[in-house]
């Protein structure tokens, strides 16, 4: 099963949100997910420790550049989805990591600054393709938006399609209980109510089936 490394050179992009969110996700749909923390912030792990993991759930920590390559090769097992959650730098265990990545998603706030920043992670992507002379699919999620778009919102998406770039719909909305899981661990379904949980939920779960047919090649 794929490797999925999410890489923004921008601090609070909203990298380690989107990784919880997706393997939790993932996981309540039955699917075994291994979780790498590769942020020196160390969010997923502070997330893990918060309450019991949920069921098919394991986070990994202290993952090097010296053996991200054979970690991730070690879980990318069938059956199993692998999350990399990396720095917020380019350095090269990111490099590595998008190396090995069957889908690249880069988080990013729908502002100038985080389009300009998140621009260097897809910089980096390409540079990969060229360095392994083969197609690393990605994709931008814009994180923490509001339910009424701005013209900035607006703008920043319609360039990035402008250029090709593939963006999951529907963005993830900034939300209580997205927040709430660093506090409280578990997942969207087990956790204590915080704010409009339906629509949590289903922003969420919406989110990690779009990633799921980019995995499985659907449109």
């Amino acid at each position: 099963m794929p490797a999925i490394v999410i890489a923004s050179p921008k601090g609070g992009a909203g990298k380690s949100t989107a990784a919880v969110l997706l393997g939790t996700e993932l996981a309540h749909e039955g699917v075994p997910v291994t979780m790498l923390d590769c942020d020196p912030n160390k969010s997923l792990t502070l997330w893990a420790t918060q309450s019991d993991l949920p069921p098919r759930i394991k986070v990994l920590s202290d993952i090097s550049e010296a053996n991200i390559v054979r970690t991730i090769k070690a879980h990318d097992s069938d059956g199993q989805v692998v999350i990399v959650d990396l720095e917020g730098v380019a350095s090269r265990l990111v490099s590595r990591a998008i190396s090995q990545a069957d889908l690249v998603l880069t988080p990013m706030r729908a502002t100038t600054l985080d389009a300009t920043i998140g621009a260097r992670a897809l910089q980096l992507i390409a540079e990969e393709e060229e360095a392994l002379d083969r197609k690393i699919p990605h994709a931008v999620i814009f994180t923490m938006t509001k339910a009424i778009q701005s013209k900035q919102h607006k703008g920043i998406e319609a360039s990035l399609r402008e250029q090709g770039v593939d963006m999951i719909d529907p963005p993830l909305m900034e939300r209580t209980a997205f927040s709430g899981l660093f506090a409280f661990g578990g997942d969207l379904h087990t956790m204590p109510a915080q704010g409009n949980m339906d629509g949590a939920r289903d922003n969420a779960h919406a989110f990690a089936m779009q990633v799921y047919k980019r995995l499985a090649g659907e449109d």
